[in-house]
């Protein structure tokens, strides 16, 4: 039966949850190892009592069993290691385990035979397990030593003396190609094994990232229909203010005071901005026609981009350079330019009172908007957490989902957005698209 594995408690502050699964794992080999090790234990004292009991051979119990109880006594303090410990158990102590488990089995082959001793492709059993559980350096460490220990007890080893057999010799070339042939074995199993886990590793990975996916999909799904449905909930109210405002202002008292009709004028103002995004999120969610995907140039769609960003923000100074940038026709719809805004929005938000920089550029058929600012950077975290939801430096519930769904959007169309500090301060955000997902495609017909 399976040892229950009873862990100490982790530091959650101090670990990420890639550093628990990876301490995790590491317990678990340990613990595999140690089962192994069990099972070792039973199978040689089986074979130590059956040999010179039924077999009738002259083996020399004494040191035998004083190895097997030596490999008990160590499989021991490493269950206890492995229930106590509150650390990393590292790579190195697996290897460690497994040249003690080596070490043992060259002294019972020494006692037995040597490599007379039908056993003695143990050792290839011993490599396949430092394949499963070891890093590369450790994985053909083991093979040398094994293959050392096999060349060691063709020279030096007791005989086993059975009752039927007189002598036993053994050619040289014959015990070469018993060399030859393991090492040959050792080598094409750690090459194989290795090969077949990295795979599996790969497929890990792979499944990870489209379950991760799917998650942000599905979030995006739930914020659009949350989004959808406040912009229904949100219509009818702002429909009222937007009443009573228009009372107000042609109320006689109230049209007379000039500083309370500016104040009017500029709730209405208001109002009307924020029915403005109401409608875009109805458009957007497809509950509305009066916007769709329009056909333009990258220029054109740059200029305007730009003009309307800079409109809603004339304290700030944008540095916009498309320097040699090969004008072309491409589709332009509001998901593509939210997209850009979000980025530039983040940029005033690390940098509020800095000039902000974008360049654009088209390399290799991939369209690169470069959004530079003379903030503090991105920490670390951030980094490390770039474009998931909630991740944010700005302090405040919701942040963090504007360069979510950018990201996202990126995604969609074959692109992505990366993030790096820059060394002289402030941060970069590059997002690159490919031209092939913008550019409106016509059909051309024979003689026009």
């Amino acid at each position: 039966m399976r040892e229950p594995l009873q862990l100490l408690p982790l530091q959650a502050d101090d670990l990420s949850g890639g550093d628990v699964t990876e301490i995790l794992a590491e317990r678990n080999n340990l613990l595999q190892l140690i089962q192994l090790r069990w099972l070792a234990v039973g199978g040689q004292l089986t074979t130590i009592l059956g040999v010179q009991f039924v077999l009738g051979a002259r083996l020399p119990l004494a040191e035998m069993l004083t190895l097997v109880a030596a490999l008990s006594l160590f499989n021991l303090a490493s269950w206890l290691r492995c229930r106590t410990a509150a650390g990393e158990i590292v790579n190195g102590e697996l290897f460690t385990g497994l040249l003690v488990d080596v070490a043992l089995l060259s002294a019972l082959l020494y006692y037995s035979g040597g490599i007379a001793n039908p056993f003695i492709f143990l050792y290839l059993l011993q490599v396949a397990v430092g394949a499963v559980l070891l890093k590369p350096r450790y994985i053909w460490a083991m093979v040398l030593l094994t293959s050392g220990c096999f060349v060691l007890l063709t020279l030096w080893h007791r005989p086993l003396i059975l009752p039927d057999l007189v002598d036993l010799t053994l050619s040289l070339h014959y015990i070469g190609g018993l060399v030859v042939c393991f090492a040959l074995n050792a080598a094409l199993l750690v090459i194989f094994i290795h090969r077949i886990s990295s795979n599996l590793r790969q497929r890990d990975a792979r499944l990870a990232d489209l379950r991760q996916r799917a998650a942000e999909e599905e979030h995006i799904v739930r914020m659009g229909l949350l989004a959808s449905g406040a912009a229904h909930e949100l219509g009818t109210p702002l429909a009222t203010l937007s009443v009573i405002l228009g009372d107000w202002a042609h109320h006689p008292p109230l049209a007379h005071d000039l500083v309370l009709r500016d104040e009017i004028k500029l709730m209405q103002l208001q109002l009307q901005r924020c029915k403005t995004i109401v409608s875009g999120i109805l458009m957007s969610a497809g509950e509305a026609r009066g916007e769709a995907s329009v056909a333009t140039t990258l220029h054109l769609f740059l200029d305007q981009l730009v003009d309307e960003w800079r409109s809603a923000r004339p304290t700030q100074v944008l540095d916009y350079q498309r320097n040699d940038l090969l004008d072309r026709p491409i589709v332009s719809d509001s998901a593509l330019k939210q997209m850009v805004r979000n980025v530039l929005d983040n940029g005033i938000d690390a940098a509020p009172f800095m000039p902000l920089q974008l360049r654009v550029e088209c390399a290799d058929d991939w369209l690169s908007l470069s959004i530079r600012d003379a903030g503090p950077g991105f920490s670390s975290d951030i980094l490390a957490n770039f474009a998931k939801p909630y991740y944010s430096t700005k302090g405040r519930p919701g942040s963090g989902l504007g360069l979510f769904l950018s990201v996202n959007v990126a995604r969609t169309l074959g692109g992505r957005i990366d993030a790096r500090n820059l060394a002289g301060g402030g941060a970069e955000v590059v997002i690159k698209l490919p031209l092939a997902a913008l550019t409106l495609r016509e059909r051309t017909e024979h003689g026009n």
